[in-house]
């Protein structure tokens, strides 16, 4: 069949909104056809290269649609179904699947590859040549072709361009917060950038009760939805925060520092070690370049204070059971994804969005289909 989607070509080029061929689902694959997509932040790390996937690609790995053809031997999924994708595969039979480590499939070693999961091969074909998919998925895509590890069903009555952030950015915050920094009841947390992941960094600090949360991040606007979305203290750079932590910790500092700049700079994390209290944990969320080698801590001040410095993939937390709770709570009210959504963009509007990403006016842009 023919579809449409944003395909990168190269890179530090705009995305090519153009039609390509998709071929039918193979055993354990589903065809898609897609309803949302968030434009996270990773697939701008896709145009300036700081993540080295082979291109051309279809970007996107934060969708949600509707099942409209299965593959053989799958056997829990029927068209119709709706689904959210997972940024990465869970097959649940590897080591850190059945331990409970779920974002750290080892699948998800395909994932720089581009291809299907069962053969290596493509089902996505533009100007005669082979796609890859951005995270095996290809969310800005019209219809896509994934393997059944990627889906999460979710039921019918809930909205796909809001759910469809669950496959990436709230799951990854909310868990960087809750899961990766352990943030327990009484906790000053810190989260440095306020965007579609810091957002929700925020939210599952204050699910987990923290008493103060001071959001950190130069753009007014982002500020200001940081207190919408529970931050108690805003500031515009992690220098200006050390003051602000002094006076309403009593000299004591941050029991968790999270962080979710949009692109993460080793330079700067002893700034963030110093916002730290004593057996302060930084939870470094954010990607960095690929070939960045280097961070500037004072290690003397890990080992005498005890401070911990821990990565977080997909929020450290496990997709098949997180997406599907998360969807709950924003049933009951105690999750906002709406308020996350600041614009919605058609398929061809795909670079407008992410230029207003790269201004600070989104928190989250989504593309309707």
């Amino acid at each position: 069949m023919k579809s449409s989607a944003a395909i990168l070509w190269e890179t530090n080029q705009p995305w090519s909104v153009e039609e390509f061929e998709l071929d039918d689902p193979q055993p354990g694959e589903v065809l898609v056809e897609m309803k949302a997509s968030g434009m996270c932040h990773s697939d701008e790390h896709l145009v300036t290269g700081d993540l080295p996937f082979a291109l051309p690609i279809i970007g996107g790995h934060e969708g949600a649609g509707i099942v409209r053809k299965v593959g053989e031997g799958v056997s829990w999924l029927t068209p119709g179904d709706h689904v959210v994708f997972g940024f990465i595969p869970s097959c649940g039979r590897c080591r850190s699947c059945s331990t409970g480590h779920q974002n750290l499939c080892d699948l998800g070693a395909l994932m720089g590859g581009g291809r299907q999961i069962t053969d290596g091969g493509a089902r996505h074909h533009a100007r005669g040549q082979d796609l890859g998919l951005m995270c095996l998925l290809g969310t800005f895509a019209k219809h896509t072709v994934v393997n059944e590890a990627s889906c999460i069903k979710i039921d019918e009555d809930l909205p796909l361009d809001k759910v469809c952030l669950l496959g990436c950015g709230v799951v990854t915050g909310w868990g960087s917060a809750v899961y990766a920094a352990e943030t327990r009841p009484g906790d000053t947390v810190v989260v440095v950038g306020v965007g579609g992941i810091g957002a929700n960094a925020i939210q599952g600090a204050k699910l987990a009760g923290a008493k103060r949360i001071v959001a950190i991040d130069p753009v007014e606007f982002k500020r200001e939805k940081a207190m919408e979305f529970g931050a108690t203290h805003t500031a515009t750079s992690m220098t200006e925060a050390v003051a602000l932590l002094q006076d309403i910790t009593w000299g004591t500092m941050a029991n968790k520092v999270i962080m979710t700049m949009g692109v993460g700079q080793g330079s700067v994390m002893h700034e963030a070690m110093a916002l730290a209290a004593k057996r302060g944990r930084v939870v470094v969320t954010n990607i960095h370049p690929a070939l960045e080698m280097g961070a500037s801590m004072n290690m003397l001040d890990i080992t005498l204070m005890e401070k911990q410095v821990v990565g977080s993939l997909f929020g450290s937390g496990n997709p098949r059971a997180d997406i599907p709770k998360l969807a709950g709570l924003y049933r009951e009210g105690q999750l906002d994804l709406d308020g996350l959504v600041t614009r919605t963009y058609p398929l061809e509007g795909v670079n407008e969005g992410y230029e207003a990403m790269r201004k600070g006016e989104n928190i989250r842009g989504v593309l309707v289909y």
